[in-house]
């Protein structure tokens, strides 16, 4: 008696234990695609401020190419990176390049940087960062407006000289009691402009899109 209940005991435990491991393991797919289209959605709100829908008729999530090799250690990224491609009647209009500033105050600065075909800047926008609340997080377009300041700009205005912040003796203002933090942006902005003034014929080079895009910005993977 006492056998066939330890017995039955353990069928019933194990039965319990295969019951819980399996809602479990389901509840972490469900919570790992919740996560996985939280990030998608924020990473598209990013590429659509940058560039507005109603300058482009691609899918910018979609229209993709890695950056090249070359390009990893100035932009501050690895082979994961990719660069959007914003594109009007098939012809690339704007781009917008990953990028990382490894010299922030309190470590590593990511961000996406749009850059027009004539080589000026159509936005900024800062995804990640773990600067100072109150002093270096001003970087933030929620907590600032100064990332704007870059709207425009280019490496012929201001003149490369003056790609530094006001202390440095450039054109950009930095924080009351934070100049490390915009420091680090202003410089790695400088290195995207390079990088795409560098190379500008092979990243606006008009191939077809990797794959079926619509105007309404919804992916067709």
């Amino acid at each position: 008696m006492l056998g066939r209940s330890i017995s039955k005991n353990s069928l019933i435990l194990t039965a319990f234990a295969l019951a819980t491991a399996g809602a479990l393991a389901l509840t972490n797919l469900g919570t790992q695609d919740r996560i996985a289209s939280a990030e998608r959605a924020a990473q598209q709100r990013a590429l659509y401020e940058i560039i507005p829908l109603s300058q482009h008729d691609n899918d910018l999530l979609t229209d993709t190419i890695p950056v090249p090799q070359s390009g990893w250690s100035d932009l501050g990224v690895d082979a994961t990176g990719k660069i959007h491609r914003a594109r009007r009647n098939g012809e690339i209009s704007a781009l917008i390049i990953p990028a990382v500033a490894h010299d922030g105050y309190s470590g590593d600065i990511s961000m996406i940087v749009g850059v027009n075909r004539d080589g000026t800047i159509a936005g900024v926008r800062i995804l990640l960062h773990k600067e100072t609340p109150g002093l270096g997080d001003k970087i933030e377009l929620k907590k600032s407006q100064w990332i704007l300041n870059f709207d425009g700009k280019s490496l012929q205005v201001p003149v490369i000289e003056e790609w530094n912040v006001k202390k440095d003796g450039g054109t950009f203002d930095q924080f009351a009691g934070a100049t490390i933090t915009p420091r680090a942006v202003v410089g790695q902005i400088k290195r995207v402009l390079e990088f795409v003034a560098l190379n500008q014929e092979s990243l606006f080079s008009s191939v077809q899109p990797p794959a079926t895009t619509s105007s309404t910005g919804e992916s067709h993977e």
